[in-house]
């Protein structure tokens, strides 16, 4: 007795695309509030952490890719990157709301703090701590650099300008308005002839 043949699975539909993330603007305030109070010893590193591997209103590239724009402008990095995450989400309103959750408990706090380092500062024990917190920050940010460079491990000259720019800037002690415009255009061209290279491959 013959059977006919089994009719062959359907092939699975590709995912759908979720689009970029949902953001309210009571999330966006309390999301850059809990990187201001959870950034001890460098914002950049919590930043990073909550909106990329806990919020994920991020992905790896596009937070390297805010940092570097904030990088070139001038204040703070991190607050830059709240203004352009922010008017991502919201516009104008929302850069002023990031700004604000980001800045408000670090200022109350560095007040208070600021009372009572004038007032016990000379305690041995008060400036013991201050100096016990400088390697914790500097720890903080050499883990957060690390995360972002194998992130970037697929381009190996992407590796090369941050090693160049290490080796300006913190070994040979040449001026960052020297060194960094040099390295970015140096990496406009890399990326462009990258791009390039990936078009003309079949």
């Amino acid at each position: 007795m013959s059977s006919a043949p089994l009719a062959a699975a359907p092939a699975p539909l590709p995912a759908a695309d979720p689009g970029p993330p949902v953001v309210t603007r009571t999330a966006l305030f309390l999301g850059f509030l809990q990187v201001g109070l959870t950034g001890f010893g460098g914002v950049l590193a919590a930043a990073r952490r909550i909106l990329v591997e806990d919020r994920r209103w991020l992905k790896g590239p596009e937070f390297t890719a805010l940092l570097s724009i904030g990088q070139l402008l001038p204040g703070p990095n991190v607050i830059n990157l709240s203004v352009a995450l922010g008017d991502r989400f919201h516009g104008v309103v929302g850069s002023l709301i990031a700004i604000v959750g980001l800045m408000l408990a670090p200022m109350a706090i560095v007040l208070m703090l600021g009372w009572l380092y004038v007032t016990y500062g000379d305690v041995p024990f008060v400036q013991g701590i201050v100096r016990g917190i400088a390697p914790a920050a500097a720890g903080l940010m050499v883990a957060t650099a690390l995360k972002m460079a194998f992130a970037e491990l697929r381009r190996p000259w992407r590796i090369a300008i941050a090693l160049a720019g290490f080796v300006g800037v913190g070994l040979l002690r040449l001026p960052l308005f020297q060194v960094l415009p040099a390295l970015v255009v140096i990496a406009i061209g890399l990326s462009w002839w990258t791009l390039r290279r990936q078009e003309r491959q079949p």
